[in-house]
């Protein structure tokens, strides 16, 4: 008792503190002060400096007269029959090849989530055409369509789909699809990917209480499995479409522009105006109103699927 009463007088022993850091953000910034300034001068000042260009009429083969036009490069743009018709193309590529490409995607994503032997490996094995550069994937589909000794050739003449060897990409009406089909070729596994997270991520309590209720298979992928994809889909048809506006690789190795400008797209327009013609002006603000439309339609993409979700 006398033990006790000696002890209720003492103050309580002080909780173990462990010492506090202070955060320092002087420090913090001196620390990235490096990153931010390769940034700037990789990223941020090449932009910045392109832009002065193109209000530029800068030719290099007349370097020593480098006149101020303001917005005129902008304007030569509009009116140029080219431009127009490579913008229809572009857009005509985009959309048959995003829509390629989730389809496909999605139908991968499904059936990896399912359990199966083999499951792994063929996972495994759909990384295989993402991880293949792109100038090595437009010379893989450049032999596959040779007319001389390509694959696709060899394969449909040995089936009696076709009774002699075609010219593939010398075919204004195949070229377009043919660059389509290397480039979804090459872009459906990440695709494919990020929806199968997306897939993972969604409850199994939602299909046990959709099976509870007798809602079938149609019905449990209708309610359940496309609305929970809708952010994976906002992030693959955002990326995607933006791939494909300004995807050049395939365009150069498979076909530069042609036949007959059948495959004479955007990105070869930059390329055109900058590297052929020299005509660093136009083409400085060629790709600076491809940045511009891509940027609108990723804003109006997020404006619209992000509204449902």
């Amino acid at each position: 008792m006398s033990a006790l009463q000696g002890t209720a007088g003492l103050p309580p022993p002080r909780a173990f503190r462990a010492p506090v850091s202070r955060y320092d953000q002087t420090s913090a910034l001196w620390l990235l002060a490096p990153m931010l300034l390769v940034l700037l001068v990789v990223a941020v000042f090449p932009v910045l400096y392109s832009f002065w260009t193109s209000l530029y009429d800068l030719k290099l083969t007349r370097p020593h007269r480098v006149p101020f036009v303001w917005f005129d490069n902008y304007l030569v743009i509009f009116q140029d029959p080219l431009f127009w018709s490579s913008v229809w193309r572009t857009a005509s590529f985009s959309a048959v090849s995003v829509a390629a490409i989730m389809v496909i995607a999605l139908l991968m994503a499904l059936l990896l989530n399912e359990e199966f032997r083999g499951r792994r490996f063929l996972s495994a094995m759909l990384l295989v055409p993402w991880a293949i550069p792109y100038v090595a994937n437009g010379l893989m589909w450049k032999w596959i369509y040779d007319s001389g000794y390509g694959a696709l050739n060899g394969a449909l003449f040995q089936l009696d789909f076709i009774d002699k060897y075609m010219v593939w990409l010398g075919d204004s009406h195949k070229t377009l699809p043919l660059i389509a089909n290397a480039f979804v070729w090459k872009e459906v596994p990440l695709a494919a990917i990020l929806l199968l997270v997306g897939l993972k991520s969604i409850p199994a309590d939602l299909y046990s209480a959709a099976r509870v209720d007798g809602a079938n298979v149609w019905r449990r992928f209708a309610h359940i499995t496309l609305p929970s994809l809708r952010p994976a889909f906002m992030l693959v048809a955002i990326y995607e479409t933006m791939m494909a506006i300004r995807h050049f690789d395939l365009f150069f190795i498979l076909t530069e522009g042609g036949p007959a400008e059948a495959s004479h797209v955007l990105a070869w327009h930059v390329y055109v105006e900058t590297f052929r013609k020299l005509s660093f002006g136009t083409g400085s603000a060629l790709a600076y109103i491809i940045a511009l439309v891509t940027f609108l339609l990723a804003f109006s993409l997020i404006r619209a699927l992000g509204r449902r979700l």
